[in-house]
C-alpha cells in the first residue's frame, strides 16, 4: 500500500511519512534495535531480533505491494525517527475485518506529534483497505500512549495483567484497545 505525506511538527520541522520499501531494510532494522533499546514498552528486546536486513527488505517490499497492509516510516532529514504499521489479523472470513496496529518513535523525537501523525496515517490506510476495526495492545503504564489512543477514539476492550514479562520490572499489564473504523 502506498502512502506519502509531509507534515509540520510542533517544533516547525518537516517530517515525511511514507511507506517503507525494500531499500529501507537495513535502516529499518537499525531503527528497530534503537527504539527497542530505548524503552521497555515494546513487545520484544533489541537482542531478540533474528531478522536479517534482507528479510526486513522482503517484509517491507511485501507491505509496499499489499492492498491491505502497510509499514509507514517517519523521516526527518532522511533519518528514520518513527515507524508504524497495520497488519491483517487473518484472511479467514471471521477475522478479515480486523487489523492490528503497532508504532514506535525514537525517544529523541517524542512529543513532536510524530506518533499522532503515524496513528492517523494508519487509521487512514486501514479505512482505505476496508477494515472495520483497528486493534492494539499497550502497556498500561504507558499513559501518554493510552491517552493518544483514547483521543483518537480507541476504547479499552480488555486487560491482561501478565501480558508482558519484563526483564526489569516483572510483569506488565497490557490494555487491549479497539477502534471502530465505520464511526470515524
Amino acid at each position: 500500500m502506498e502512502y506519502k505525506k509531509t507534515i509540520t511538527l510542533k517544533d516547525g520541522k518537516e517530517c515525511l511519512l511514507r511507506n517503507g520499501t525494500a531499500e529501507d531494510g537495513k535502516t529499518v532494522l537499525d531503527f528497530y534495535v534503537l527504539v527497542h533499546e530505548q524503552t521497555d514498552q515494546l513487545a520484544a528486546y533489541a537482542d531478540e531480533s533474528d531478522i536479517t536486513p534482507e528479510q526486513e527488505s522482503q517484509f517491507l517490499d511485501a507491505k509496499a505491494g499489499s492492498s491491505r497492509e502497510v509499514e509507514i516510516l517517519a523521516e526527518i532529514d532522511g533519518a528514520i525517527v518513527g515507524l508504524a504499521g497495520i497488519a491483517s489479523v487473518g484472511r479467514k472470513y471471521k477475522v478479515c475485518h480486523r487489523a492490528e496496529f503497532g508504532i514506535s518513535v525514537d525517544r529523541a523525537y517524542w512529543g513532536l506529534g510524530i506518533g499522532r501523525a503515524l496513528l492517523e496515517a494508519c487509521i487512514e490506510c486501514a479505512k482505505k483497505a476496508g477494515y472495520e476495526q483497528l486493534e492494539l495492545a499497550v502497556v498500561a503504564d504507558n499513559s501518554r500512549a493510552v491517552r493518544m489512543y483514547e483521543k483518537s477514539g480507541f476504547l479499552e476492550c480488555g486487560r491482561n495483567p501478565k501480558g508482558f514479562r519484563s526483564r526489569y520490572c516483572g510483569y506488565q499489564e497490557l490494555v487491549s484497545m479497539r477502534l471502530e473504523l465505520q464511526d470515524q
